[in-house]
This record gives structure tokens, sequence and C-alpha cells, in this order.
């Protein structure tokens, strides 16, 4: 079994764990998952939600949380540990965030929810590497291609994320139960097209499947494929360590197959998320928004029919009646929370 090349550092294990915002992938879970041998990652989205002057001064807020993670998820993480960050292209200050994890001498960024133009510029100089995530060989030729004829630069890592992901989705919902969509199918064609890129560039960019991963026989799976490991975000919810509430953590467990739905998100991309009250009462009703974060380029706070920023932070909080829970599609299969340390061995067992 390969671990995943980041930059000098190997991983362990070939498992990134996925970036969960607001506040469910912070410093204790990235910092585990690292130590236990699989890819730490750290959600940027509004990760200064428990700051001081988040209300007053939301970017000033996340900056400094940024730092603060980050550090603290090193301690845990020991010398050797990969830690990463997530950064929504859809972001309002993406490139400030950027800089700010690179400042923080960041070991990955992984950025999607948009395509990443300009990524390699904000990484000049610095041993951050950089990932984009893709849901198509066509969005994945089209960046590799730019960033090669702007930048010179290939991407160090390739994330596909197919369509059972949870949250955002790179898809629109009539497209996400065709064939060609799958994501065994769209990893089979990045990994034909990125062995050209190799050759080419002499560089490795290994190959990463997200979406609907579940265990050890699906990773099983992708590395056959030809994938040089997957990024899972939903099971890492029901673990010790996961910097969300308890009650976020009992939504996953109590969720039935039938309770997850695609829901349309505030900032008008389609997500996945348990079907809770919540949703259901913003689907009859906008709600009173008192105070805009700007957190989302396409957010229009004339019509959304509530704050994402908001809904987010109250789940991760366990305020679970104005919440809106994003998870994967097999989170019904989750049935108790477990150490990090264990869902890495059970993961592992069969690789």
């Amino acid at each position: 079994m390969k671990g995943i090349k980041v930059g000098e550092k190997i991983s362990k294990y070939p498992i990134i764990q996925g970036g969960m915002g607001v506040g469910v992938s912070m410093h204790r879970l990235a910092g585990t998952v690292a130590k236990e041998g699989g890819i730490g990652v750290i959600s940027t989205a509004d990760i200064g939600y428990q700051e001081e002057n988040f209300n007053k001064n939301p970017m000033e807020a996340n900056k400094a949380a940024i730092k603060k993670e980050i550090s603290l998820a090193r301690k845990i993480a020991g010398e050797n540990g990969i830690i990463g960050a997530n950064i929504m292209v859809a972001l309002n200050n993406y490139a400030e965030i950027v800089k700010e994890c690179v400042k923080q001498k960041i070991d990955l960024i992984i950025s999607g929810a948009g395509i990443p133009k300009d990524l390699p510029e904000y990484v000049k100089n610095s041993k951050t590497k950089i990932a984009p995530i893709v849901s198509s060989l066509r969005c994945c030729k089209l960046i590799v291609k730019h960033w090669k004829s702007k930048y010179n630069y290939t991407p160090d890592m390739i994330i596909i994320e197919g369509p059972e992901a949870g949250g955002h989705l790179g898809f629109k919902e009539d497209e996400l139960n065709k064939e060609e969509n799958k994501l065994e199918n769209i990893t089979t064609q990045v990994v034909e097209y990125i062995k050209e890129v190799e050759k080419e560039t002499k560089t490795e960019i290994p190959v990463i499947a997200a979406g609907g991963i579940w265990d050890a026989k699906d990773i099983k799976k992708f590395l056959k494929l030809g994938a040089s490991g997957v990024q899972m975000a939903t099971r890492f919810v029901a673990t010790e360590e996961c910097d969300a509430s308890d009650e976020f953590k009992q939504a996953y467990i109590n969720a039935k197959q039938e309770d997850v739905k695609i829901v349309k998100s505030p900032v008008g991309m389609p997500g996945r998320a348990i079907y809770n009250n919540f949703i259901k009462q913003t689907e009859q009703t906008k709600s009173k928004i008192e105070k805009c974060y700007k957190c989302i380029k396409t957010c229009d706070v004339t019509k959304t029919p509530y704050c994402i920023t908001k809904a987010l932070i109250n789940a991760v909080e366990g305020n679970m009646n104005k919440a809106l829970v994003f998870c994967g599609s097999n989170v019904y299969k989750i049935k108790e929370v477990v150490s990090v340390h264990n869902l890495m061995k059970e993961l592992t067992c069969e690789i």
C-alpha cells in the first residue's frame, strides 16, 4: 500500500479527509487524521466563526483562525503529518484566504466550488502544493492547460469529486444520475489523461477519487482503477475527534436513506443535505437575514431564503432547529461514533 506524496512528505495511507465547513473539520479532526497516517484537511469556510470579532470583521476573524487552527493541527499531527486546507473558489475573499494559508505554510491547498484559474499565482516561492477539484475530464483538461500555458505549472494533485459527494456539488441536478457522471467512469477517464500529462511534464500527479466512498472495498476499487488514493468526508464526521457538536454527529446517526436529499443552496448551487424541518420551512418561508457575512460571491441577500453561514454555524454548534446539515449519499449507513484511530484501521484493513 502506497501513501500520497505531498511535496517532501508522504502519507502512510492513501486517504484524504475531506474539508467540511463551517467548523466541522478544524484542527482536532485534521490533526488526528494526519497523526493516524492520512491527510487531514481544515475547511476555511468561515473558519473564524468562534472569534470575538467575527460579526464585525469576518475576514480578519477568518485570517486569525487560519493561523490558530493550522498551528494547533500541526501540534497534533507531528512533524511528518500532512495538513491541508480546503478553500472554495466561490469565497468573496478567495485570494486573501489562500495567501494566508500559504503564509502559515500549509502543506496542501484543495480548491473547488469554481475553477481555481489563478491558484498557481498565489503559491509562488512557497512549498505549498495545490490540488484542484474537478467533476469531469473536460474540467480537468481546462485547468491543466490553463495552468500550463499561463503559469508553466502542473497540478500537484487532481481530486475528482463525483455526484455522490456531500455539500455543494459540481453537477446540475439533472446530471447527477447519468451513467457518464459516475465516479468510476470519470476516474478512469481522468487517470488516462493524467498519465499522458505525467509523461509530457515528467512529473507525478496523484489522482484522488471522492464522493460516496464508504469502506475499504471502495478504496480498493478506486486504487485498481488507477487512482492514487481517495478523499472521504462523511465518515469522519462520526468520530470522537470531529470538531462538530454531538448533536451534529447524532443527526448523521439518526439519518435514514430517505432523509438524504438534493437541496437548493442559498448560494445557487445544488447540494446534498439531510432534509430536516429547517430545510422544509425555508422552502415555504424566507427567513429574515439580520447580518450578511459576505461569504460567497454568488449569494444574493435580497433573494436568498436564509443565510447559509448562519445555518451552517447553527449545525456545527448543535442548534439543529435552524441548521443546514450537509452530508454524503451514504450517511444513513453510519450507526455510531468511533475514534479516528479505529476508523483508519477499519478503512485500511483490506487494502
